[in-house]
């Protein structure tokens, strides 16, 4: 099977299919995979976030492969060239809850005949999904890599998010949170058929959300209240009425910026463009429906006292609010969630896509802590 969008890959990364992954037909991307006859490399299971996809990972994998090893990125349930899952708002959210999720990652392993991986890393969404591959397969997974969004384990209390995303509602200047949007019916329309164009949409969003927006210097909240939560970017707590379409528009940078845009030229931005008209982005946006649904919140919290007790790590863009967006989550990170947390860095020069703004430090600090 061909990718229906073929990628501008880098010599050394290979476009992949494997059919019968959880009931998934999954497309992933590859490099470094041993020849034949020579002994398995240690592999390093790549789960990218939202709205992002394996391609997401295409700067670092060949200086991964380089460093020798067998380096796999999928596109995960509900993105990319990834097929067997449904984008209809009215289907069951089951198969996109957290420890499906796993079950793809692990069923993806499977099918490949790799028993053992050196380190699961993810990031943004990707990161909460390789925190549990850790927590409840540390039989498989050896290392875990945290980035751009701090891993915390199960969830503490039932609606506890919902209320705060109420309260905002309710303030003087009426702020809505991003991921109470990402679960309305009328987010994904919003911005796959953005008024300004899918790709002007993406370039502004992938703008603000870097180290080229100005205005990104984050600073840790004081407290989980509606009234700290407002101190956050528009794009996690957006005006009340707009959706992130219009949220973004206004910071559209300009054609001199995109025209020097090192880390994002257009031409890569039109890769996401591409898939993204083609899926829409309601199979990623049903992770956030999850993160707000009851039932699923019980499934995790039935898992409340264990503990990450593999090595582990953080990586994140020093103009990155999501290291931010919950209070106190980097120390229960760090003090409670992991028993052998080794390090945590954030890296000058990158905002919430580190790993494609700044690719080779984030290399650098992954060859650290995997040595």
């Amino acid at each position: 099977m061909t990718h229906p969008n073929p990628l501008p890959l880098p010599e050394g990364i290979r476009s992949c299919f494997v059919q019968d992954v959880n009931g998934l037909h999954m497309h992933y991307l590859e490099a470094g995979r041993a020849a034949s006859g020579q002994p398995a490399r240690p592999c390093l299971l790549l789960l990218h976030g939202f709205p992002e996809l394996a391609y997401s990972w295409r700067k670092i994998m060949l200086p991964l492969a380089a460093a020798g090893f067998h380096v796999i990125a999928p596109d995960q349930r509900g993105y990319g060239a990834t097929t067997g899952w449904s984008d209809s708002y009215d289907a069951p959210l089951t198969p996109f809850h957290m420890l499906n999720l796993v079950k793809d990652a692990t069923s993806l392993l499977a099918q490949l005949n790799i028993g053992h991986v050196h380190a699961v890393i993810g990031h943004d969404y990707g990161s909460a999904v390789a925190g549990w591959c850790a927590l409840t397969r540390p039989d498989i997974f050896q290392r875990v890599a945290f980035m751009s969004a701090p891993f915390t384990g199960a969830p503490t209390a039932l609606n506890a998010n919902l209320k705060v995303m109420a309260a905002l509602e309710q303030l003087p200047q009426p702020r809505h949170h991003y991921q109470a949007y990402y679960g309305t019916r009328a987010a994904n329309d919003n911005m796959r058929y953005a008024p300004q164009g899918l790709h002007a949409f993406l370039r502004a969003y992938y703008h603000m959300k870097s180290a080229d927006w100005p205005e990104n210097q984050p600073k840790a909240l004081a407290a989980a209240s509606a009234e700290e939560l407002a101190r956050l970017p528009t794009y996690y707590v957006m005006p009340s009425g707009l959706g992130m379409a219009e949220t973004v528009a206004p910071h559209l940078p300009s054609a001199n910026a995109i025209a020097t845009c090192r880390w994002l030229p257009d031409a890569e931005l039109s890769v996401y463009a591409k898939e993204y008209e083609r899926t829409g982005f309601q199979g990623g946006l049903q992770w956030y429906r999850c993160g707000l649904n009851s039932t699923h919140a019980q499934e995790l919290m039935a898992l409340a006292a264990q503990k990450v007790n593999l090595p582990a790590c953080f990586i994140s863009g020093a103009s990155d609010w999501g290291v931010y967006q919950s209070p106190g989550a980097v120390d229960r990170m760090q003090q409670q969630t992991c028993t052998d947390f080794r390090l945590l860095r954030l890296i000058p020069g990158a905002g919430h896509w580190v790993q494609q703004e700044q690719p080779e430090a984030v290399t650098q600090t992954l060859l650290s802590f995997l040595s």
